[in-house]
């Protein structure tokens, strides 16, 4: 006759993790989302304060002698015109920043209303939508950008940004209507639906918040395109009318063929800022990959 072995004793479990704290827990643990989040901010914190703190309030004033390398006086140098490249970086990345705020909202902000409408309700407005999406995806948006910037008489960082949100939303609408689609038919979704709730509540209040994490990695990926668009457009003089931006260093240094005068400190550090923006964004979005996808964690 066999015995049952003594019961092992009953200890309280420990209180589940919250979805919150795990995800921090991981977060400030990840290499790539510390170095990339904080590259980030330490250039923002350059392009909000460092205006604040130069005594001249036009970074395209010529101050300086023309041409002079980096030194004590004149950290980056100067132009050919004596202008001062560093007053022209720090208000550079202010309006680098102030591009991809305004484009990658404005797209983001798009691509939520039509792909969770579309995901959601289906049919007829799924089928409108997606053909609305699709038609924007297919039109170059690049080349509607230049039409669009050759005819306008004044140019600003915000219209520039207003143009690209409104043309580069597509992709992610089509990424968050795939998403709301797997999710609609979830138990939560159908209680909410049972209980009264309207459309939009039910897409705010249920969907939305499972799908946070995705939706705050492509805002960044808008981001990052937005300063990415705008500095091509920069490049080839349909920028800005007035003010700086570091795409228009680029221009200018090309245009007046730095290069070739070995004026290196002229083209160098808004090439390297541009670089270092959307490079160190890309990399926060791959740390923030890793943080949310437990799969992707390192042990």
């Amino acid at each position: 006759m066999t015995t049952l072995p003594d019961p092992a004793p009953v200890t309280a479990e420990p209180p589940a993790a919250k979805p919150g704290g795990e995800s921090l827990h991981y977060a400030v643990r990840n290499p790539k989302l510390i170095i990339g989040f904080s590259l980030v901010v330490i250039l923002l914190a350059i392009g909000l304060a460092g205006p604040l703190l130069m005594d001249g309030g036009n970074p395209n004033e010529y101050v300086g002698p023309q041409a002079a390398a980096p030194d004590g006086t004149y950290w980056m140098g100067t132009t050919t015109f004596g202008q001062d490249v560093y007053a022209q970086f720090v208000h550079g990345l202010r309006a680098t920043f102030l591009v991809g705020v305004v484009g990658g909202a404005i797209a983001a902000v798009i691509a939520m209303l039509v792909g969770f409408l579309a995901g959601y309700r289906g049919g007829i407005v799924d089928e409108i939508l997606n053909m609305l999406t699709n038609v924007v995806l297919v039109i170059p948006a690049l080349a509607v950008l230049l039409i669009i910037n050759a005819y306008l008489g004044v140019r600003s960082v915000a219209v520039q940004g207003l143009f690209i949100g409104l043309t580069s939303w597509p992709w992610a609408a089509r990424a968050i209507r795939a998403q709301t689609f797997s999710l609609r038919t979830r138990e939560f979704v159908d209680l909410a639906r049972l209980s009264g709730s309207g459309t939009w509540r039910i897409v705010f209040r249920e969907i939305a918040p499972n799908m946070s994490s995705y939706l705050f990695m492509m805002f960044i990926l808008l981001f990052g395109g937005s300063i990415l668009i705008a500095s091509s457009l920069d490049f080839i003089g349909l920028g800005p009318t007035e003010g700086v931006s570091l795409g228009l260093m680029l221009q200018s240094a090309q245009q007046w063929s730095a290069l070739q005068l070995g004026l290196w400190w002229w083209f160098i550090p808004p090439g390297a800022g541009i670089t270092a923006i959307v490079g160190a964004l890309y990399v926060a979005n791959v740390g923030l990959d890793e943080v949310f996808n437990p799969k992707l964690r390192e042990s």
